[in-house]
């Protein structure tokens, strides 16, 4: 009987082992994972904060290696010094804000919402154009993402000339819509694929038309796939730059595109760029921490059938 405690015991102290041992194991991983994702956002906060001489040690610790100055920031008119005064910089920096969050949140709902009924459309009905059907559609919207930008400089510079959309937000909107169009599309028919026919079997029945069971049933269930896919874009076209600095100059220029202009004859100002960096990706920052669950959700119902 001693002997049978005894080997129960033991055998309970191994299973628990394994399992700390596991559980250090894994978090151990996620915990390096976390700190490789998070250094670049980290370098750049603290390079916004150190002097040229910093810059060029790669010194990284603020307060052990090097003394924190507000000298990015300053050259923003955003340091505390400056937040309260006249700054040309920072009002060229206010209005590239705007047109960034603009050109993004609005080409980023367009994409979504055409982008949903385009899904919607190949997850319920069957098509044939040609030789193609539902699956060859598909993937021609994907293969639009082929074509390296570059490619598609020319015929948009002579489209836009003609059109006199050069240098105009509506330009850039119209051109991020379709750039991102094919994935949202990919997005929402894998996130429609996943919702059962039998609802709006049911939603026809009771008399509701197919626009009315899309409304009232589908797009509720759908949504998170939608917030996911409205994420992505928004990502994708705050941080677009080849575009950007190709078809605009003065009234529509973009954030990315002053960031790489903190260049000049004397070389790069990191602390200015790094400022400024940090200042763009800070609202993507933020969008993803409060609609994390969005996301997460959007991207598990469209990989469960």
């Amino acid at each position: 009987m001693t002997t049978q405690i005894f080997r129960d015991t033991s055998t309970d102290l191994n299973h628990r082992a394994k399992w700390w041992t596991s559980r250090i194991a894994i978090y151990g991983v996620l915990v390096v994972w976390a700190i490789i994702c998070l250094f670049p956002i980290y370098w750049t906060i603290t390079t916004s904060f150190k002097m040229a001489p910093n810059v060029m040690k790669g010194n990284l610790i603020p307060w052990v290696d090097f003394t924190p100055k507000w000298i990015g920031w300053k050259s923003l008119g955003l340091s505390p010094d400056t937040i309260g005064a006249e700054s040309t910089v920072r009002a060229e920096f206010m209005k590239r804000f705007w047109n960034s969050a603009v050109v993004s949140l609005t080409s980023s709902a367009l994409a979504v919402a055409i982008g949903s009924l385009a899904a919607y459309g190949l997850s319920r009905f069957s098509y044939k154009f040609l030789w193609m059907k539902n699956a060859d559609i598909s993937f021609f919207f994907l293969s639009q993402l082929i074509l390296p930008p570059v490619v598609l400089a020319l015929p948009f510079l002579v489209l836009y000339k003609e059109l006199a959309l050069l240098d105009t937000r509506i330009g850039l909107i119209l051109l991020y819509t379709l750039s991102v169009l094919p994935i949202v599309i990919w997005i929402m028919r894998d996130q429609f694929g996943s919702i059962p026919t039998e609802l709006e079997e049911a939603a026809l029945v009771d008399g509701l038309s197919i626009w009315g069971a899309f409304l009232t049933i589908i797009m509720p269930i759908a949504l998170p796939g939608m917030v996911a896919a409205f994420i992505l874009s928004l990502v994708l076209t705050w941080n677009e730059y080849f575009f950007a600095a190709l078809l605009t100059s003065t009234y529509a220029n973009t954030l990315p595109v002053m960031v790489a202009s903190q260049t000049g004859s004397q070389g790069i100002s990191w602390w200015s760029m790094a400022a400024l960096s940090f200042a763009a990706i800070l609202p993507l920052i933020v969008i993803g921490v409060v609609l994390e669950r969005y996301i997460i959700k959007g991207m598990a119902a469209g990989a469960v059938k």
